[in-house]
């Protein structure tokens, strides 16, 4: 009971701190997309044919793009407090209609390419702190270094190239095989085909960090007294690295991970267009491009809110790392 009225004080003060931090974004991304030249009315009256004076006054009006910016700005924070992120002029959909559609592709590719970082990070940065200065260290050091130099989208192009053009193991693009008529396992195998070459090429650049962060907290931490302890007490290497070194070595990572959280979302777009992944990335592009504003709206609104609780998770997972950490 102490655990969760902790855990209901923390989403309590959360919130209080998250919501003036969420307007602030929203009033900030609205200002800047109002900078932008064009508006939907543009792109729906060139691609109809019906680019009059006439015509596009009409479809201002119906959009409601003829008001001043404040009064759109005001009604569209009106809206969002009754949760509701308004309708798309180029879809002719609700936004969280179209954001919901696209929301579950975007996850499982973030996650899938979050988790192969942390998990590959960790491993090879502890491979690299318990071997320092010798070949292994320095094997991984340099393709740590190559992967960190190396664009996501290049990577993403050479596995196309190599793992779908030449040698045909994986698919190059999509996120399922269309009219495969696939179910149950074998709609799932597919599924995760398709997956592995975007969370590949998305992971690398993240294990390049994970790694070198690893390697250098864990350094860090071993000469620390609280291990020379563990260590005079009879506890083996494998025991003082598992349970004391890493565990606290950990720390930071997730620090940074929870940091990166955004960072991910930003590289999904180029990730989703390279290769076709029918996710928020590709849908927010769309949008620019169409200048569909309400939908880039929600987008960089439902954004902003997975990165407050990304980090929310952190610091309650900083708490069970360290019970020295009070989640405050």
């Amino acid at each position: 009971m102490r655990l969760v009225a902790r855990l209901g004080g923390v989403l309590r003060r959360t919130a209080w701190q998250a919501v003036p931090t969420v307007i602030g974004i929203v009033i900030l991304n609205f200002c800047l997309l109002q900078m932008l030249p064009g508006d939907a009315a543009d792109v729906i009256a060139a691609e109809s044919g019906s680019a009059t004076v006439e015509g596009m006054a009409a479809l201002r009006a119906h959009f409601g793009l003829d008001l001043p910016a404040m009064q759109r700005l005001l009604g569209y924070l009106n809206a969002l407090a009754h949760f509701d992120l308004g309708m798309s002029p180029r879809h002719n959909l609700p936004v969280t209609t179209l954001i919901l559609s696209r929301l579950g592709a975007t996850l499982l590719l973030m996650g899938t390419a979050l988790g192969l970082a942390l998990l590959s990070g960790i491993q090879f940065g502890a491979v690299m702190a318990v071997t320092v200065g010798r070949w292994p260290d320095r094997i991984l050091s340099i393709a740590a270094l190559l992967f960190y130099s190396t664009p996501s989208f290049w990577l993403g192009l050479m596995a196309i190239v190599l793992f779908a053009v030449k040698l045909g193991w994986l698919p190059a693009g999509g996120n399922v095989t269309i009219d495969a008529g696939l179910t149950g396992w074998a709609w799932a195998a597919d599924h995760a085909r398709h997956l592995v070459l975007p969370a590949l090429a998305m992971a690398g650049f993240f294990v390049a960090i994970f790694s070198r962060l690893t390697r250098a907290a864990m350094l860090e931490v071993r000469g620390q007294d609280f291990v020379r302890t563990a260590e005079a007490k009879g506890l083996g290497p494998f025991a003082v690295t598992l349970r004391h070194v890493l565990r606290n070595a950990l720390i930071p990572v997730t620090t940074v991970a929870g940091m990166h959280i955004g960072t991910l979302l930003g590289g999904s777009v180029v990730i989703e267009v390279v290769f076709s992944w029918p996710g928020l990335g590709r849908l927010a592009l769309e949008s620019v491009l169409s200048r569909d504003y309400h939908v880039l709206l929600g987008i960089l609104f439902l954004s902003s809110l997975l990165v407050i609780a990304a980090n929310l998770l952190v610091d309650l997972l900083h708490a069970w790392l360290d019970p020295r950490i009070q989640v405050r």
